[in-house]
């Protein structure tokens, strides 16, 4: 029987958690779902990361006051896809921060992003008629930024490509904790359609080297201690690998995507088949290393009519 396309055939409710990392410093998780990051100063709140849709977004706005009622005056946004950045309306009285590289990507690509991700995940984007438009950033910088919640301090890096090429992560040094987004996931497969997956392993030793106390991922459970931090990067790692080092071997020798998409499956259905999201983002993962493999260095676009297409090559 053919897999329905993407997450179409996912419309169970996911169970929410809000998970304490570090003093005033929260997770909002949801079974493999993008996740959010709550950063509480002494006088204000910082988001990282906003949901696909403002009633999603509200949903984190309750949990953060159930813990404070300081008001909300940052939106941090670690890269550019529309389940990340759509539910940003839901803080209109929010300072709205990207990275330069993120926001050049809304220009290039962001309303291809959200029909795509519209048609691939409809249970995420439920409520979506109250969505404004694209979400443009108030702020941007080029390679890192401090903001100071009174006197808690934030640092915004990009620390190199890897989801994307605009990714950045929120460090708070108070705590040593880090929000990665989407560069470190935990049990969940990692999206790899837009990634830089040469630069990608790079990215996650600057991450390493902070030596974080927890990380919260862009999706899966908070990681709270060393162990399961470095845990969590080394399998980050394995499975970005584990996609790209059979592409570039089928590459090398003129093979065809879909002999790319068996031997990607050989090497990651024994480790990842089980996790959250996975044979949703294999197409589009196998698609990208094999272009990456073949020196094709700017991710191409993702349309819904190429998202199709693609689904209906590999995965039908």
């Amino acid at each position: 029987m053919a897999k329905a396309f993407a997450s179409q055939g996912d419309m169970a409710d996911k169970k929410i958690s809000f998970t304490e990392v570090g003093r005033d410093l929260w997770a909002f998780t949801a079974e493999g779902d993008p996740n959010t990051g709550v950063i509480i100063g002494d006088d204000s709140v910082m988001i990282v990361d906003a949901q696909a849709t403002p009633r999603l977004a509200n949903m984190v706005v309750e949990k953060v006051r159930s813990v404070t009622d300081k008001p909300i005056k940052h939106v941090v946004l670690t890269h550019y896809h529309a389940v990340r950045v759509l539910g940003a309306s839901a803080y209109a009285a929010s300072e709205i921060i990207m990275s330069d590289k993120a926001r050049a990507m809304v220009v290039e690509r962001g309303q291809e992003d959200w029909d795509s991700e519209f048609e691939r995940f409809p249970r995420l984007f439920q409520g979506h008629e109250s969505i404004p438009g694209l979400t443009w950033p108030t702020q941007t910088f080029a390679g890192r930024m401090t903001v100071y919640l009174g006197t808690r301090r934030v640092d915004l890096m990009h620390l190199g490509r890897a989801h994307t090429a605009g990714d950045i992560v929120a460090h708070v040094p108070d705590a040593n904790v880090m929000f990665t987004g989407d560069i470190v996931e935990y049990h969940s497969a990692c999206y790899c359609g837009d990634g830089h997956f040469g630069d990608w392993g790079g990215t996650l030793n600057a991450i390493k080297a902070f030596d974080v106390d927890a990380i919260a991922p862009g999706r899966g459970d908070a990681l709270v201690g060393k162990a399961l931090v470095g845990e969590a990067i080394e399998n980050t790692r394995d499975f970005v690998d584990s996609t790209y080092r059979p592409a570039k071997r089928i590459a090398a020798r003129g093979g065809s995507l879909k002999e790319t998409w068996d031997a990607v499956r050989a090497d990651c259905d024994p480790k990842f088949a089980s996790y959250a999201i996975y044979e949703h983002c294999l197409p589009f993962n196998v698609a990208r290393a094999y272009d990456e493999a073949r020196g094709i260095d700017t991710p191409r676009i993702w349309t819904a009519e190429r998202d199709k297409a693609m689904w209906n090559a590999l995965q039908a």
